[in-house]
């Protein structure tokens, strides 16, 4: 071969393994870095609910009374539901009714969760405590109490029992009682009358 050829034919390799390198060096895979995760526990009779939420999430503080066998305040991870609150408390205690009860409902922070029986509130006469969902009396609480219940409270028929719970389902739950006044069919007279009958 002539030397012209040997040095075109050089200068072709060379490139070409510079094309070749190029080509792999760009698309090479990068490592990408996961979100951070931070795991919580919940303590349950069986042992701890591990939960994994994205770092940062804040928890959520939650009362959990009733008939349940640790009642107190709970720090649970975000996006926790009522389920969890009650494995967190360790668990209800037996023949707790909760047909009233959505377990599958996630918590807002500062919500109090009532379980079964709970004590009538203070200065209320007796006769007059409204019935808790899942038995007893006392509170009855606005995120958790069916159509049913609800239209047992003095001055709520079917029909404002119905707007109650579909002001819940729309603005994800009730936050506080005040928020009573908000709902379609609740004046202040009569938000004067549940005001001691029910609970978030």
């Amino acid at each position: 071969m002539e030397a012209r050829t040997v040095v075109a034919l050089a200068v072709v390799l060379a490139v070409a393994a510079v094309v070749a390198g190029r080509y792999f060096w760009v698309g090479r895979p990068e490592p990408v870095r996961a979100p951070e995760l931070v795991t919580e526990a919940a303590p349950t009779a069986a042992g701890p609910a591990i939960r994994r939420t994205p770092a940062g999430a804040p928890p959520v503080v939650v009362d959990v009374s009733g008939t349940v066998r640790r009642p107190g305040v709970l720090r649970l991870p975000a996006g926790s539901r009522v389920a969890d609150a009650l494995r967190a408390a360790g668990g209800t205690r037996p023949g707790t009714d909760l047909t009233g009860l959505n377990r599958a409902r996630v918590l807002m922070d500062g919500e109090h969760v009532v379980v079964g029986a709970a004590a009538p509130l203070p200065g209320l006469a007796s006769g007059t405590a409204a019935a808790v969902p899942g038995g007893g009396t006392g509170p009855v609480s606005l995120n958790s109490a069916t159509v049913e219940q609800l239209d047992t409270l003095p001055g709520v028929g079917p029909v404002l029992a119905r707007n109650i719970v579909d002001y819940r389902t729309g603005h994800g739950g009730f936050r506080s009682v005040d928020e009573l006044r908000e709902v379609d069919g609740i004046g202040e007279r009569r938000f004067a009358d549940l005001r001691p009958l029910v609970q978030p």
